[in-house]
């Protein structure tokens, strides 16, 4: 049987995987940032299942203070990143990257 902390590890990995795909696959800005935000939210994820050290002890407190002040940065990235993705809409007239085949 799987425990808890191997359940949430795999799915971090996982989550994390998928980002990494999206994050290289899609030209799109936006799907970029929320790749980007699948990523981050993966890492924490693994963050807390190593915090988890038995039902019967307690979990350690310094990833959960790494996986909050992650999502506090994670907020801020996010936002600039909008924020940019929103001027280099405002420039180019679209939001995707241009690639090296386009050109």
């Amino acid at each position: 049987m799987i425990d808890a902390a191997t359940l949430y590890t795999l799915a971090g990995v996982l989550l994390f995987g998928m980002g990494l795909y999206a994050l290289l696959a899609y030209p799109h800005l936006l799907r970029k940032i929320l790749a980007m935000n699948v990523m981050g939210t993966g890492v924490f994820m693994v963050f807390i299942s190593i915090a988890y050290q038995g039902p019967t002890q307690r979990a350690d407190p310094v990833p959960h203070a790494l996986v909050i002040t992650g999502i506090v940065v994670a907020v801020c990235a996010t936002g600039l990143a909008l924020t940019l993705a929103t001027r280099i809409q405002a420039l180019t007239g679209s939001a995707r990257l241009e690639t090296d085949e386009e050109t």
